[in-house]
C-alpha cells in the first residue's frame, strides 16, 4: 500500500497498464490564489474504462483539480493531461472529448427536455448527429415520459439524469462528474449509478467527486484529498487496509445489541478503544491489543463482541485525523495549506 503521498508502486491501481495510455494524468498539479494553496502538488494517474472516485471535504480542492484538468482554469505549478493532451496548451481540444457535469449543471428551466438536449448538441457541435444522439440519450435515461416537460418543472433525479444526458451527448471519452447525486433520493442515486456502470462498460472513463461512502464502494479506484493535499489513493479494498488505519498491534471489533448506544460509555472509558461508532445495532470500534476480550467484556458486561474490519469511512477518517496531527505538529492553525 502507498503511505499517504506518496506515490503508488509499479503496477498499482491508479497507473496505466503497460502500453496502456491513461485517460487522465495529473502530474504535480498545483493552484494558489495570491498567499493561499488551494491544491498542492496532487498526481494521479486514471485508465480508460474506470469510475474514478475522487474525495475529500468540501474546500479541499476537488472542484479545483476538475477545472485545472478540464482546462478552465491554469495551474501555478504542475500540469494535467487528458487522453494524451496537455490541459493548458490543448485546452480546446481536451473541451470538445470530455463532458462535465458540475455541481451546479446549467439547464434552462424554461426549456422543455427536448429542447435542452437539441440546445446543448448545438451547443457541443454535435451537427447532422443531433437526433441521433438525443433519440439515443432519451432511450438510454428513460426520459421519453418527460420529453415535453419543461426542465424547471422537473424532480430533482430527473434533472440530474437530464443534465447528465446534455454532457454525454457529443459522446465524450471523459466525463466529469461534481457530486452528480447530491440533493437527490436514494432511488435516483441507485438509477444514476446504473447509467454510470453502463458507460463505464462502454469504455467511458467516468472521474466522480461524492461525499457518500456507499458510492465510494461502487468506484474501481479512489483518491482522497484533504486542504489541497492528496493523502492517498487506490482500491476501495487497498484502502481498507493502509497502515493508518489498522496499525499494527490493533484490531476492530463489533457487537451487535439491542440499544448500542448504552455500550458506548463504558468502551469510551476503556484506555486504547477508540473510533467509536454505531451503524445500526452494530457497535463498532477499534481497540489496542494489550485491552483484552476479557476487559472489554468486564467493562461492558457484553459477551459477545466479533472481530470485524474497517470501513472506507474508517479509512477517511483516521487519514484526517492523521493530517490533523501533521498540521497541529507544523503549526499550521488556519484553514488551507501555506506556500
Amino acid at each position: 500500500m502507498p503511505k499517504p503521498g506518496a506515490a503508488a508502486p509499479p503496477g498499482a491501481q491508479g497507473t496505466a497498464a503497460p502500453g496502456q495510455r491513461p485517460a487522465i494524468v495529473a502530474d504535480g498539479l498545483t493552484m494558489r490564489f495570491g498567499d493561499f494553496t488551494a491544491v498542492s502538488e496532487v498526481s494521479f494517474q486514471v485508465r480508460p474504462g474506470t469510475i474514478y472516485g475522487f474525495l475529500g471535504p468540501n474546500g479541499s480542492g476537488k472542484s479545483t483539480v476538475i477545472r485545472m484538468l478540464c482546462g478552465l482554469l491554469t495551474p501555478s505549478a504542475g500540469r494535467g493531461e487528458i487522453l494524451g493532451l496537455d490541459s493548458v496548451r490543448q485546452s480546446e481540444e481536451v473541451k470538445r472529448r470530455i463532458g462535465y457535469m458540475s455541481q451546479k449543471f446549467s439547464l434552462y428551466p424554461d426549456l422543455t427536455v427536448f429542447e435542452n438536449l437539441s440546445f446543448y448538441g448545438k451547443v457541443y457541435e454535435v451537427g447532422k448527429a443531433i437526433p441521433r444522439r438525443r433519440d439515443e440519450i432519451i432511450e438510454l435515461l428513460g426520459l421519453q415520459p418527460y420529453v415535453h416537460r419543461r426542465a424547471g418543472q422537473l424532480s430533482g433525479g430527473w434533472k440530474q439524469r437530464l443534465a447528465l444526458g446534455c454532457a454525454l451527448l457529443h459522446e465524450p471519452q471523459v466525463v466529469f462528474l461534481d457530486e452528480p447525486t447530491a440533493g437527490i433520493d436514494p432511488v435516483a442515486r441507485r438509477d444514476l449509478w446504473d447509467f454510470l456502470f453502463i458507460l463505464a462498460g462502454r469504455g467511458v472513463t467516468l472521474f466522480v467527486t461524492t461525499h457518500y461512502m456507499d458510492e465510494a464502494e461502487r468506484c474501481g479506484e479512489l483518491a482522497y484529498i484533504y486542504l489541497s493535499k492528496l493523502l492517498v489513493r487506490g482500491r476501495p479494498d487497498e484502502l481498507r487496509e493502509h497502515s493508518i488505519v489498522t496499525p499494527p498491534g490493533y484490531r476492530w471489533l463489533e457487537a451487535t445489541v439491542e440499544r448500542p448506544a448504552e455500550l458506548l460509555p463504558q468502551l469510551r472509558q476503556l484506555p486504547g478503544v477508540d473510533s467509536l461508532t454505531i451503524f445500526g445495532n452494530t457497535v463498532h470500534f477499534r481497540a489496542d491489543e494489550r485491552v483484552s476480550d476479557a476487559e472489554i467484556r468486564r467493562a461492558t458486561g457484553h459477551d459477545e463482541f466479533q472481530h470485524g474490519a474497517p470501513t472506507l469511512e474508517d479509512v477517511f477518517v483516521m487519514l484526517t485525523l492523521n493530517a490533523e496531527r501533521e498540521r497541529a505538529a507544523r503549526g499550521h492553525g488556519d484553514h488551507g495549506w501555506r506556500s
